[in-house]
């Protein structure tokens, strides 16, 4: 009763702002208790170091001798939205997380929200049906090849609101907008053709200087 008698005492001899703010600062932590917070989601991110996933990406890696002599050629493959690699590796053949010539050296990340249908499902679709596909194509250097099949799984899903995916504009995008993996991705993929290209400029500097 002491305790009761005191305590009203002290409300009352408050100014009624004070007053105010006291009840005021009450009610908002009611409030604040009542209120259910979404739960935080971890966005999908890219693990370059252990399991190579590379979620909603194109990924890239370097053909031996091709790609020493023209370093803007490669290997291609797209990723599922868990970040498995799909890569069109051969005739009749569409490799699902063991990418032919190797780990990828750069991936070019690329934003879900641009798929026409949005979402992970439509994404995972139009790899899917891509692949399945290209497992009844035969393989073709120049004309059909690992390009073309990630053309034809964003064309599926309108990336960009586009159709118009192909082998020569995904070639160069990934040129501009690929990121590498590490340094020895770096190396990997520019050692080889510079050490050429310095072996070729120091010969033609030799010839000239006799």
């Amino acid at each position: 009763v002491s305790v009761a008698f005191g305590f009203i005492l002290k409300w009352n001899l408050l100014p009624v702002p004070c007053r105010r703010v006291s009840a005021n600062l009450t009610q908002l932590k009611v409030e604040t208790n009542e209120v259910q917070f979404p739960q935080l989601v971890m966005a999908d991110v890219v693990d370059k170091d252990r399991a190579s996933r590379y979620p909603y990406c194109i990924v890239w890696t370097p053909i031996p001798v091709l790609s020493w002599l023209f370093p803007f050629i490669g290997h291609m493959g797209i990723c599922t939205s868990t970040g498995i690699i799909r890569d069109f590796a051969g005739p009749y053949f569409v490799s699902e997380d063991n990418m032919a010539f190797g780990r990828p050296t750069k991936y070019w990340m690329l934003d879900v929200s641009k798929v026409y249908a949005s979402g992970s499902n439509a994404w995972d679709t139009a790899v899917h049906d891509a692949s399945e596909e290209y497992k009844h194509r035969m393989h073709n250097l120049c004309c059909d090849n690992c390009h073309s099949h990630v053309a034809m799984a964003l064309n599926l899903m309108r990336y960009e609101n586009s159709t118009s995916w192909n082998m020569v504009n995904l070639c160069l995008l990934a040129l501009i907008h690929g990121k590498h993996v590490s340094c020895a991705g770096f190396l990997k993929t520019w050692l080889p053709f510079l050490m050429l290209l310095g072996a070729v400029l120091t010969a033609a500097l030799a010839i000239n200087l006799r």
